[in-house]
């Protein structure tokens, strides 16, 4: 209800200051042209055009592209939508988002557990990275290091989630009731036809910019 009430915030904020809103996809037809289609509806695409556009389109949370991978776990997208208590929740992964979910969820009493496959936020200060670490575990959050999942399955539709995983040179398998992966984002650029504004992206999805 907060989300959508943010929603509802942010289109009223944009009526108020007559900013015009298409809730379509976008395209672009050229370097200064977008293509705005609706799927669901259908009807006839809307053509803008601007001087200046900014690509602005997030990212979405990748999945690690094991057996019941998305069969089985969800995403930081996913956590606020729950329909039922997470339960018993083992966190893949070890940036911010992962930390900072399994920090509330801990909060709320729920049993955590964050499978972290090198070192805590990557990229940040690692002396601080370590202390939150311990901050987390000395209250109740549960750490598996150096381990990452290997496959997902459900032996019984009603039960819970049979996680395998490697640690080292060993295999090993435990059960949660939620399996929620943080490992990682990319950028939701891929059907945008980028190609026709002159626009190169990386792997990620992520455009190349020059100096």
């Amino acid at each position: 209800m907060h989300i959508k009430g943010l929603n509802w915030g942010y289109k009223a904020d944009l009526m108020k200051l007559k900013i015009k809103y298409f809730n379509k996809y976008a395209a672009f037809e050229d370097a200064h042209t977008i293509k705005l289609t609706d799927p669901v509806k259908g009807g006839d695409p809307v053509m803008v055009t601007a001087d200046k556009i900014v690509i602005a389109t997030g990212g979405r949370p990748s999945y690690p592209g094991i057996p019941g991978d998305k069969e089985f776990g969800i995403t930081s997208d996913d956590i606020f939508s729950l329909k039922k208590s997470p339960g018993k929740t083992l966190v893949v992964g070890a940036s911010y988002i992962a930390l900072e979910c399994s920090g509330f969820l801990t909060a709320f009493g729920y049993d955590t557990t964050v499978m972290v496959r090198s070192i805590f936020l990557r990229g940040f200060d690692q002396s601080m990275a370590n202390r939150i670490g311990d901050y987390m575990e000395k209250h109740g959050t549960k750490f598996i290091h150096k381990a990452v999942p290997t496959k997902m399955e459900k032996p019984d539709p009603e039960g819970r989630i049979k996680v395998t995983y490697k640690q080292g040179d060993e295999e090993k398998t435990e059960e949660y009731d939620t399996v929620l992966f943080a490992i990682g984002r990319y950028a939701l650029t891929e059907n945008i036809e980028l190609a026709k504004a002159g626009v190169t992206c990386e792997k990620n999805g992520k455009f190349k910019v020059n100096e």
